[in-house]
């Protein structure tokens, strides 16, 4: 049991020390901060709770905060995601309800290429997900627990435009887990066998896309309103994998709405803090 435990702590305490690292790098004079909420569909599968299917709703909140830094001549940004999200399910015969919960966190730095209004950017993100599935029907293997930490290839394209001399920006960004690992029970295993008895069987495994063909998207619009900036979005979760003969998916479809914030330090001992719809990513 220990060991589980040390796994999981040393996973959640890597993206903290990298997240940490990030902050002490030399950066431009802005941040970009945004806090988004979400209610959307959720279709939820695990095969050690239920061979059949739960959909329901889902509720998110993210939290993002972007910066550029002096890295590789100014053209490389900073960006750290924070979600948290639930969701309550039931299956087609309305027999039974999954309570599902999931913590993400992720750190990326994008290289950038300018092309007048639009910019592309990439680069690398490591990714956090430590999360449950708990299903109201079982009497014996309630839960699930997720644990995986992942790298991936992260992907994003920004449009300036107006609109009536309004200016706008719209954002589409993907991510694609390539490489990591993830927790899970062997196929009729028990956590009573795992963390009690200790009969642990290839638990930790590596993932990458033939077993775990996974992807986020992200498309969010900025728009000004008067001295705010509201950001609308879509966002679409594919979680997947196929391991010790258990098939899992979580599919969300969620509808964003929050608002943006702009950071300008203009000294030391004197930071402004704006929500003016200027935005530089």
């Amino acid at each position: 049991m220990k060991r589980y435990l040390w796994v999981i702590l040393s996973l959640w305490m890597s993206v903290s020390f990298i997240q940490a690292q990030t902050d002490g790098l030399p950066t431009n004079k802005f941040h970009v901060r945004s806090t988004l909420y979400g209610v959307g569909y959720t279709n939820i599968l695990d095969t050690y709770l239920s061979p059949v299917e739960y959909k329901g709703t889902e509720i998110r909140l993210l939290r993002e905060n972007m910066r550029m830094t002096h890295l590789m001549d100014g053209n490389v940004s900073s960006q750290s995601m924070f979600q948290l999200y639930f969701s309550l399910t039931k299956n087609r015969a309305n027999t039974g309800n999954e309570w599902g919960g999931m913590v993400n966190g992720t750190q990326a730095w994008h290289y950038q290429w300018r092309f007048g209004n639009l910019k592309l950017m990439a680069g690398p993100m490591i990714d956090l997900n430590l999360g449950f599935l708990y299903n109201t029907r079982n009497s014996n293997n309630p839960a699930q627990a997720i644990a995986n930490l992942n790298i991936d290839a992260s992907g994003m394209a920004v449009y300036h435009f107006s609109i009536k001399n309004h200016p706008m920006i719209a954002r589409y960004q993907l991510n694609i887990p390539v490489a990591g690992v993830m927790f899970s029970p062997d196929y009729g295993q028990s956590y009573y066998e795992i963390f009690e008895l200790e009969h642990s069987n290839h638990n930790v495994l590596f993932t990458s896309l033939h077993n775990r063909p996974t992807f986020r998207q992200l498309l969010t619009l900025d728009i000004p309103v008067r001295s705010s900036c509201i950001r609308i979005g879509y966002l679409c979760d594919i979680q997947q994998s196929n391991v010790n003969y258990i098939k899992s998916h979580q599919w969300s479809h969620t509808l964003m709405l929050g608002f943006v914030k702009t950071l300008f330090p203009v000294k030391e001992k004197d930071r402004m803090i704006s929500s003016s719809p200027y935005n530089p990513f």
